[in-house]
């Protein structure tokens, strides 16, 4: 798979509209971060409440199971978003390799399964946060399940080229997560649904790269070039 053409003839971004930015920026990542941790820490609460009920002292495996799933998930999601929107450390690259967990943590499992083809390499935090980024993005195109191929490289510049194929009998972008990915403005839809896609070019522009997206039937295919 290849898409380097596409993001070389691709515009850097929309710099003529107006994007929310600090606190309105930050209270919308807020908004996702919250939806996000709500359904599995709400879990872990509801579990705990349940095993000091000794009436429920039959559904003690059940219970522990889904805690104990439960804290898996919100564990990978918080180490997720410490890439994707934070620093996540002091350290100012990151190995290609010890990203692939937090992506598969976030992505894969269920209906959706990620094949990872990144090349080993050393990525700056900007082009860290990229990748993570569109590995999800990739694979939350596929609502109804199928295979989402990462595939990343770095080029002679150092620059990182990485596409993202969603490929499923239901892949698809939402109208509100399509304007994110295309730098257009929040619409009259659900923000929840567009800020991610919106951080994710935010990211690659801000980093001075191109970010590329393209539907067809079953298919959605994400492309950027970030520098380093």
């Amino acid at each position: 798979m290849t898409l380097e053409p596409s993001i070389d003839a691709a515009p850097t971004g929309a710099p003529d509209l107006d994007h929310p930015d600090g606190p309105a920026l930050a209270s919308l990542i807020a908004g996702k971060l919250c939806h996000d941790f709500i359904s599995p820490s709400g879990a872990i609460s509801s579990g705990l409440d349940l095993l000091t009920d000794p009436a429920n002292a039959d559904m003690r495996d059940d219970v522990m199971a889904m805690v104990a799933s439960s804290a898996e998930k919100l564990t990978a999601l918080v180490a997720f978003a410490r890439v994707a929107y934070g620093a996540a450390t002091s350290a100012e690259t990151f190995s290609s390799d010890e990203l692939k967990p937090l992506v598969d943590g976030v992505a894969g499992g269920g209906r959706t399964t990620l094949d990872w083809k990144v090349s080993p390499s050393t990525l700056s935090k900007a082009q860290a946060r990229v990748l993570v980024n569109l590995g999800q993005q990739t694979a939350a195109a596929l609502p109804g399940g199928g295979v989402a191929t990462i595939e990343g490289r770095l080029d002679e510049g150092g620059a990182l080229v990485v596409a993202g194929r969603a490929e499923g009998p239901r892949a698809r972008l939402k109208p509100d997560a399509l304007a994110g990915l295309r730098g257009e403005p929040v619409g009259e839809g659900l923000p929840g649904q567009w800020i991610q896609p919106h951080w994710l070019w935010r990211a690659v522009t801000d980093a001075g790269g191109k970010l590329v997206v393209e539907t067809g039937d079953g298919l959605v295919t994400l492309a950027a070039r970030v520098p380093g």
